[in-house]
């Protein structure tokens, strides 16, 4: 292969940053890596996204612990993807949420996902072997539900497709700030091969409507300050539509997925190539691109021999 498949050859730890994004509510970033979010209430904390393997949900436990000593009562997982869910058993948190969409891909690709992921980043996966199994919630949702910690209230919605079909946002009213997976990145490629292209500028409209003064994302750096989560998400917009509107165009001509790598690379090499995981994306979100673009509307299951024919494909 020309390249080292994925993240193959990104064995280098990231720094660690613990932002304050709002009273009691703080960003973990790692330089495009996985973010994790914090919400502390009156009694108890609620963690946002799990991180791939428990010893790196250690490493959000221990920046939890610098503030505070109450007990994490709530973990929330955004969506399905292996990098995000299987270091839940760290957090032994009496309550772990996800939308029942986000369960039901779970059944459905779960294993999967985790074989695929774990063949894609090696470094995310260190101490793998301390995980006991698929992650499950304890409570699903269809839509939204809320919940108080104390008199903190948080509202958990879905509000659209985009990164999966299943993916939720966790939004604190009193502070105006949100925590939104991996539908909104920043400086860092968005992960489009589970993703739904034609929904996903919607689901950003319906983040925007919010008017938050802080965000999350689900990689890159803490949003802060309206103007920093405008632009955000405006990139955001225009990463994915930079990456559909081609693949689209060689697909509604018959032309072949090669053919479409090539045009979604000239569009969007010049905008993105710098961007955290952008090389280890762009072919599966080629792929899932040109997918829907012929009519494909769930996602194909991602394997670990799948992952690797693509890969050796596109980069030849």
């Amino acid at each position: 292969m020309a390249k080292a498949f994925a993240s193959q050859g990104d064995m280098e730890d990231k720094n660690i940053s613990f932002t304050e994004i709002g009273d009691g509510l703080y960003a973990f970033t790692a330089e495009g890596d996985p973010n994790s979010g914090v919400i502390i209430g009156d009694e108890s904390v609620m963690i946002i996204e799990a991180q791939a393997t428990p010893r790196l949900a250690s490493k959000v436990i221990e920046e939890v612990r610098k503030i505070t000593d109450k007990p994490i009562s709530h973990l929330v997982l955004t969506h399905y993807h292996a990098v995000r869910v299987l270091g839940a058993s760290e957090f032994n948190a009496p309550q772990i949420i996800m939308s029942e969409d986000a369960r039901s891909m779970v059944v459905e690709r779960g294993q999967e996902d985790w074989d695929s992921e774990f063949q894609r980043f090696p470094r995310l996966f260190q101490g793998h072997e301390s995980i006991p199994g698929l992650t499950w919630p304890t409570t699903t949702f269809d839509g939204m539900m809320t919940v108080y910690l104390g008199k903190r209230r948080v509202d958990i919605m879905q509000l659209g497709r985009a990164h999966t079909a299943g993916d939720a946002v966790v939004w604190v009213p009193d502070a105006e700030v949100m925590f939104t997976g991996d539908i909104v990145e920043y400086h860092s490629a968005c992960y489009c091969g589970d993703g739904h292209f034609s929904d996903w500028g919607d689901t950003l409209d319906n983040i925007a409507a919010f008017d938050p003064v802080c965000i999350a994302p689900g990689r890159g750096d803490a949003l802060v300050g309206r103007e920093m989560v405008e632009a955000a998400i405006e990139n955001t917009r225009d990463f994915v539509e930079s990456t559909y509107r081609p693949a689209a165009k060689v697909a509604a001509r018959g032309g072949s997925l090669k053919e479409a790598w090539d045009a979604v690379r000239a569009e969007c090499d010049p905008k993105f190539a710098e961007y955290a995981i952008y090389e280890h994306c762009l072919p599966f979100n080629v792929a899932r691109a040109y997918d829907e673009a012929r009519g494909i509307d769930t996602p194909r299951i991602w394997t670990a021999q799948r992952d690797l024919d693509m890969w050796a494909d596109l980069q030849s």
